[in-house]
């Protein structure tokens, strides 16, 4: 696996991988949620971040991160790629690379909480809305 930087090209399979990332771990969203996010992600948030990707030796992408700040706005895994350190070696190298100290996370999202705390992040705020001033509460976490 390889890290680089995220070409503009790549966006679409970047959205992607990013639906069937939200599919699958964010039980929590509403459909319409999904489909009002989909087009500012895309158009918006893509270019307002770092991003980087994580590539198969044979050029697949198996996910992303995207950075700014020093803040992980988002870190997605293809479903498929899941459980084998991608996320993970994403984080490090943004960590390493990007000076990433902080993220937010959806409270409901246990996975992904789990994961920064894995990682050594802990929870040191909380937000009773999130991005888009909907329910759906952010934990801010800080790397120790």
């Amino acid at each position: 696996m390889k890290i680089e930087s995220a070409a503009s090209a790549e966006h679409q399979q970047l959205i992607e991988i990013w639906e069937a990332s939200v599919r699958a771990t964010h039980d929590f969203l509403a459909e319409s949620d999904l489909i009002e996010l989909k087009p500012l992600i895309l158009n918006e948030y893509f270019k307002a971040v770092s991003l980087s990707v994580a590539k198969s030796d044979d050029g697949k992408i198996l996910g992303f991160c995207g950075v700014s700040d020093g803040n992980i706005e988002m870190l997605f895994v293809a479903p498929e790629a899941r459980g084998q350190g991608v996320g993970a070696s994403l984080a490090r190298h943004v960590i390493s690379t990007r000076g990433v100290t902080r993220v937010d996370v959806n409270e409901q999202n246990e996975q992904a909480l789990g994961f920064y705390k894995h990682l050594g992040f802990t929870v040191i705020g909380r937000f009773p809305l999130d991005g888009q001033g909907k329910p759906y509460p952010l934990l801010h976490m800080q790397l120790e």
